[in-house]
């Protein structure tokens, strides 16, 4: 059975985005999230994989969520529910949820481990939120903080939680 993990970037409010993008660009936090996923499978709703700028993630098995029976996506395989997904990845050793909001409210008590980019900052206008982390059902694994730079506008810290 594969573990599964949740990756998401999030602000001081749990907000993770605005109008189907990303809340910033933040380089560190997309190479984190590159070197964490590859050679993973990555599950996504379909509005998570339209805003992505170039279709399926690269180095990846993409598997994306539609109630659209029909739906056909490039280097993609398409699934109804999150539970027919995981199903799909039986054999694998670890599958990431990567977003969005309803998918990660869905997830979240089927998961098994969190990767969580706090950003250190809030952000206006976001419309999109990570479901609050219960301190009780989780425990803090490891922490990596990150000073902003010229590269990255936001001091943020990377956490990874396991599942008590």
């Amino acid at each position: 059975m594969a573990i599964i993990s949740i990756i998401v970037a999030i602000d001081e409010k749990n907000a993770i985005g605005k109008d189907n993008q990303l809340l910033c660009h933040l380089p560190n936090d997309l190479k984190y999230f590159k070197s964490v996923t590859q050679g993973h499978t990555v599950i996504m709703g379909r509005n998570t994989y339209e805003s992505l700028p170039n279709g399926a993630l690269p180095n990846r098995r993409n598997i994306v969520l539609s109630r659209n029976k029909d739906l056909q996506l490039d280097k993609c395989e398409v699934c109804s529910s999150l539970e027919d997904a995981i199903a799909l990845c039986n054999s694998e050793t670890e599958v990431f949820i990567i977003g969005g909001a309803t998918v990660y409210n869905k997830a979240i008590d089927l998961s098994d481990k969190l990767y969580i980019t706090y950003i250190h900052h809030q952000f206006e206008g976001t419309d999109a939120f990570f479901p609050k982390i219960d301190e009780d059902k989780w425990m803090e694994n490891s922490r990596i903080d990150n000073e902003a730079d010229e590269k990255n506008k936001y001091a943020h810290t990377f956490v990874v939680y396991n599942k008590k």
